[in-house]
């Protein structure tokens, strides 16, 4: 099984992965902070989003995995992978210091959230056959 979309989508989170890793290991010698965010919070709010692409990015792709292991269609796989890759280049721009409501945190966040309901529900109804 090649996991033609799964792919897809891993390889268009890669380069957001990688830019966002990057403003977090750059950072790190201008503050002269190797661990943590040395209370600096510039630096913080890179370690977050950053920690939000980690923890939202690899469970929706082993749903994603596991769906189109068991014949989801491409319809549903796409759109999750859609989804998730349009929050994941929506919210670093919407995670804010001092604006909590911006929309764009909204934005990746929900659509993050829904990518990954869509997944529950797309196996769910193929382990289950509702």
């Amino acid at each position: 099984m090649s996991f033609y979309v799964t792919t897809l989508v891993a390889l268009a989170l890669t380069p957001i992965w990688l830019v966002l890793w990057m403003g977090v290991t750059s950072a790190r010698p201008r503050f002269e902070t190797s661990i943590g965010d040395g209370g600096h919070s510039a630096l913080l709010l890179k370690v977050r989003r950053h920690g939000n692409f980690i923890e939202w990015v690899p469970f929706t792709l082993i749903l994603m995995l596991l769906a189109e292991a068991q014949g989801a269609g491409s319809f549903w796989l796409l759109a999750a992978g859609g989804l998730l890759v349009l929050g994941r280049l929506a919210h670093p721009f919407g995670l804010k210091e001092t604006e909590v409501h911006h929309p764009l945190r909204y934005v990746g966040n929900g659509t993050n959230f829904l990518a990954a309901v869509l997944l529950f529900g797309t196996l769910a109804r193929l382990h289950f056959g509702f």
